[in-house]
């Protein structure tokens, strides 16, 4: 386990936006409650709290990866109308110290999905 530094910052903020995630045209995701992670150079990623995701459109798959400064991930693929988008989707089950505030959340990657939207609309 490592932990966020200055050589390798992490920061965690709440996300007041409206952020919206659209597979085949259906919405999957959307939440006022989203958070940001800024890891390091990389780009920022917004991670949904599960009460705020359609569930019935993500399956769990094998796919399991490791981040020394996150923790254990594991993947759902997101299945709309016959369109399935694999692995698509991560979550830290049990996050560590440093970024627990992402327990509970996934995330997405932008290019599996139509579009991750980030707005002030209602």
């Amino acid at each position: 386990m490592k932990s966020p530094s200055a050589d390798h910052p992490i920061t965690i903020t709440p996300e007041a936006r409206r952020v919206r995630v659209l597979v085949a045209g259906v919405p999957v995701a959307e939440t006022r409650h989203a958070l940001r992670l800024q890891e390091s150079r990389y780009e920022a990623v917004f991670y949904i709290p599960r009460a705020d995701i359609r569930a019935d459109h993500f399956v769990p798959t094998a796919r399991t990866s490791h981040c020394p400064y996150k923790g254990d991930a594991r993947y759902f693929d997101l299945l709309v109308d016959g369109t399935r988008r694999s692995d698509a989707v991560w979550s830290y089950e049990t996050p560590f110290p440093a970024v627990a505030a992402l327990t509970g959340h996934v995330a997405f990657y932008p290019d599996l999905v139509d579009v991750i939207e980030v707005s002030d609309a209602p």
